[in-house]
């Protein structure tokens, strides 16, 4: 989700660009080096995670930024991701000797397509959300008109959706501006059996919880997630044992963005669940974050789970994008 109250607060400026039907652009990428997460600190370890690095990433490319989801391939090196503006973005990343991220390479963007093979028209069809990617399909999860589409894979860039997934959640419930912001597929050796799960940012039922659903597999049903405000649930990412990381923001005038991660136990995940767990981590603007939107979780090479955090940049030069990494030491 954009951030629509940034937007109005600071008069942030949107870029509009456009691209004929099944064009691919390259978008070469600069990256400058993240040092500290803290500013003006040397410390490394934030509660459960140690950061490793990150970068701030700028492109001469106009359709370049409006990062809402990233997911990796299995090598830890390839990803895939999807912009807010319609387009999915694809990539790898490089890294020093020292295993620390040094900048994007083979970074492609390509506009996606509706039903009937075009390019949607305006921002209310296809505003991109969530990104989950399983064995043979990516799932993209859209706001304003809320649904989860299935897209082949590979071709997913000049496909058009194979079909839709009932997302278990009453539309009545869901803010236009506030849907289905997290789509994650689920590891196939957990119990839910490589299912994708979906959490809304900011629509809740009477209780004031956020609707969330399983939408497949074994323990298909809807459950509900604790909202704690003045947090959103952006986000989200498993674990290799099964648990899931919520990422959330807040924003306020005074405080301006913030992020955290909260940890769902991989147990409780099930139809009809409350759902919630311990924060892991949190910062606020005196970090180096801005409007963070994804997070996805691969193997480090030092046996421990690596977290990789991506940020909204809203196509403003008042934001950045940023790639953050972090090492889950428990």
């Amino acid at each position: 989700m954009k951030l629509r109250r940034v937007s109005c607060m600071f008069g942030l400026l949107l870029a509009s660009v456009t691209m004929t039907a099944a064009e691919t652009v390259s978008a070469p990428v600069a990256a400058r080096p993240i040092d500290n997460f803290h500013s003006g600190s040397d410390e490394r370890r934030f509660g459960a995670f140690e950061f490793v690095g990150g970068l701030e990433l700028t492109s001469p490319q106009p359709l370049f930024g409006s990062l809402s989801a990233i997911r990796f391939r299995p090598d830890g090196q390839r990803f895939v991701a999807v912009l807010d503006n319609g387009y999915w973005l694809t990539g790898r990343i490089e890294r020093e000797a020292s295993g620390r991220l040094s900048g994007l390479t083979e970074v492609r963007i390509t506009a996606m397509r509706d039903r009937r093979g075009r390019e949607p028209r305006n921002k209310g069809d296809i505003d991109a959300e969530g990104l989950a990617l399983r064995a043979g399909q990516a799932a993209v999860s859209f706001e304003r008109r809320h649904r989860v589409d299935l897209y082949s894979d590979p071709g997913f860039e000049e496909a058009r959706p194979q079909r839709s997934l009932d997302i278990l959640i009453p539309k009545g419930d869901m803010r236009s501006n506030g849907g289905l912001e997290t789509l994650v597929a689920a590891p196939a050796a957990s119990p839910l059996k490589g299912a994708l799960l979906t959490v809304a940012e900011d629509s809740t039922d009477r209780e004031g919880h956020l609707h969330a659903a399983i939408l497949d597999g074994p323990l298909k049903g809807a459950f509900r997630v604790v909202h704690h405000e003045p947090w959103n649930v952006t986000d989200g990412a498993f674990l290799p044992g099964g648990d899931l990381l919520l990422l959330e923001r807040r924003f306020s005038v005074i405080g301006g963005v913030g992020m955290r991660i909260r940890r769902i136990a991989g147990s409780a995940l099930r139809p009809g669940a409350l759902v919630d767990g311990p924060v892991l981590l949190e910062a606020d603007m005196g970090f180096a974050i801005d409007n963070m939107e994804g997070i996805d979780v691969i193997a480090g090479t030092d046996g421990h789970p690596h977290v990789i955090l991506v940020s909204d940049d809203n196509q403003s030069v008042l934001q950045r994008s940023l790639m953050l990494e972090f090492r889950l030491m428990q």
